[in-house]
């Protein structure tokens, strides 16, 4: 198995990694399992290649903590995060970290494979014109087209709120608010809320 196709997968639920693993070997990928952050630490000396697959709550030391770890140690592998419900907010915080996607558990067995053959694509892709600057314009090309309305909404979704939480702000119905983020996904291409968190934040929202 090629380096670059490896899974590393870092969650302190011995029954959570032991699924995960299965899901990603079934679809051809190489996995390594760590039970935490520090023992994967101990590992990255080594590493060639892949993508990272971490949980967000850990006890030892957190996802988020352990992703502000690998970028101080200029760790470049692309990184997903397993998020519980009600994560939203840690997931921004993620997001704004450096990672390129993130997960909602329970997830289903597509939106894994999918968000790992993302991440090893991102990958493969980066060139020497994917600046964070060309990065920036492009995101905000993207948001160009937003309106007032939906740009309200959309700093609403970044900041990790709630529908009820951006309707009850805006003086908006939670179902207005639902129809705002379809316009918002539409308008960017987005194909999930993390690809929109991500253009959001790469715009400087």
């Amino acid at each position: 198995m090629s380096p670059d196709m490896t899974v590393h997968v870092i969650d302190d639920d011995e029954a959570m990694r032991d699924s995960v693993a299965f899901l990603l070997d079934i679809q051809g990928f190489g996995v390594k399992l760590y039970d935490s952050g520090p023992s994967f630490l101990k590992a990255v000396p080594s590493l060639v290649g892949g993508c990272i697959l971490t949980d967000i709550r850990m006890p030892d030391m957190t996802g988020l903590e352990l992703i502000r770890r690998l970028k101080a140690d200029g760790v470049d592998l692309p990184v997903i995060v397993m998020t519980g419900h009600g994560d939203v907010p840690l997931a921004v915080e993620a997001m704004k970290a450096g990672v390129v996607d993130f997960i909602e558990k329970p997830f289903s067995h597509t939106a894994l494979v999918s968000a790992v053959r993302a991440a090893l694509v991102s990958r493969g892709e980066r060139g020497a014109d994917d600046t964070p600057e060309q990065a920036r314009l492009d995101a905000q090309q993207k948001l160009a087209d937003l309106s007032p309305r939906e740009r309200d909404v959309l700093a609403g979704v970044v900041a990790g709120k709630a529908n009820k939480a951006i309707a009850f702000e805006l003086d908006i119905s939670p179902r207005t608010v639902e129809i705002y983020r379809a316009n918002l996904m539409a308008k960017t291409g987005a194909r999930h809320i993390a690809q929109l968190m991500r253009i959001a934040l790469a715009a400087g929202l």
